[in-house]
């Protein structure tokens, strides 16, 4: 068990019950991972993309909206393992509870040692085979560059190549304004030559896709340098 005391895997806690929620996040922070729970629960959604979690510990029973629409909203987003935490554990939630996108359930009250055997075995399975998603989060606008898509409002759009490469270049530099020489460098990485004409137009293309879902002046120009997004 001492290899997973070396990794850094961050794990959201959806719990209402705040002696709960600060109980778990203390044992596990004692083996290593790094922890946070939700506070804020009309914002839970925004948080967990801004928070990008390697997992997710979900009650159902939940301030304005259960963890079954949690789930889903979160499936729509990312594969994150998701185990579900609650009392409510009659045979028909762990069917709902599964059957909505969790990987696992745990009936409260529980040990803290299965607890954590059962966060192991599922970080183990998740990504000793796959590699973690990527979320971005910005004004409600969640960038995924997993399956290069951009939500806003429940409104799902698809990213070419260098408007994903645009997008993750502006959200890793929010607030700062990127020049259009780093922006033909960063696709000049994965495609052929870009000149300045080209990366006008790829910009343009981008800003109209963005207001298809209603992101309108999400990418500012800065006149003699660059663009940003704040």
């Amino acid at each position: 068990m001492d290899e997973w005391r070396c990794v850094m895997y961050k794990i959201l806690i959806v719990e209402d019950d705040m002696v709960i929620a600060k109980t778990i996040k203390a044992h596990l922070e004692s083996w290593g991972y790094e922890v946070e729970y939700i506070t804020d629960f009309q914002n839970v959604v925004s948080h967990f993309a801004s928070y990008d979690p390697q997992l997710v510990l979900l009650d159902i029973s939940l301030p304005f909206v259960n963890g079954f629409t949690l789930c889903n909203e979160i499936r729509k987003l990312s594969k994150v393992p998701i185990i579900f935490i609650s009392s409510a554990s009659d045979n028909m939630n762990i069917v709902m509870a599964i059957s909505m996108g969790g990987d696992d359930f745990i009936a409260k009250p529980f040990d803290l040692t299965i607890l954590t055997s059962k966060v192991q075995a599922l970080l183990r399975r998740t990504y000793d085979f796959t590699g973690q998603t990527n979320l971005l989060e910005h004004r409600g606008a969640i960038l995924n560059t997993s399956d290069a898509t951009l939500t806003y409002n429940g409104h799902k759009i698809d990213l070419t190549k260098n408007d994903q490469k645009i997008l993750l270049v502006l959200l890793e530099n929010k607030g700062k304004t990127v020049s259009r020489d780093v922006l033909m460098t960063r696709l000049w990485e994965t495609d052929s030559y870009i000149d300045d004409n080209t990366l006008t137009v790829n910009i343009n293309r981008l800003r109209k896709k963005l207001e298809v879902i209603g992101l309108y002046d999400f990418i500012k120009t800065k006149k003699g340098l660059g663009y940003l997004v704040d």
